[in-house]
């Protein structure tokens, strides 16, 4: 290759790069954008386990599922609320159906909204203080037994 034609070469591998570099940062989700957990809740037909997508600060806790398409049994999303305090959920842009299960500080379950409806602005309300809200696929609550007054294991309520 003559000396010109290598100049521009080079130029265009970097340029190339940068292009592919800015291409997979957009495409890619954030690198530790969430922490995974395990979590138990104890009901009368025995311990049901999920591994949840934690939603601690503001920005995680405000955008929560939204644009989800999907969300597999046994995943869920912890959102905490601490201190303890009376909660109000929505789903606005949320296209799955969930189960939204109100926890108290001491890690007993206070209220279940179930079957809650997609992308809605109306306000789901803990109906006393709550400490953090488990968000679940849809159906979860009643295929599992899962009943306010349940036990939930996780180191925010001191266990587990």
């Amino acid at each position: 290759m003559n000396p010109d034609r290598d100049a521009v070469w080079s130029v265009a591998k970097g340029w190339l790069a940068v292009i592919l570099v800015v291409a997979f940062a957009v495409a890619s989700p954030p690198v530790g954008a969430a922490s995974f957990q395990p979590l138990e809740i104890v009901t009368r037909n025995g311990v049901q386990v999920f591994s949840v997508e934690m939603a601690t600060t503001e920005q995680e806790k405000q955008t929560g599922l939204m644009y989800r398409k999907e969300l597999a049994d046994g995943k869920g999303m912890l959102f905490d609320f601490n201190p303890e305090q009376e909660v109000s959920m929505w789903m606005k842009n949320t296209f799955v159906s969930l189960d939204m299960i109100f926890i108290r500080a001491d890690g007993r379950i206070l209220r279940i909204a179930e079957n809650t409806e997609p992308m809605s602005t109306r306000i789901i309300s803990s109906q006393g203080p709550a400490r953090a809200v488990l968000e679940v696929v849809a159906g979860t609550a009643q295929k599992y037994g899962i009943r306010p007054g349940d036990r939930v294991g996780h180191p925010l309520f001191g266990s587990k």
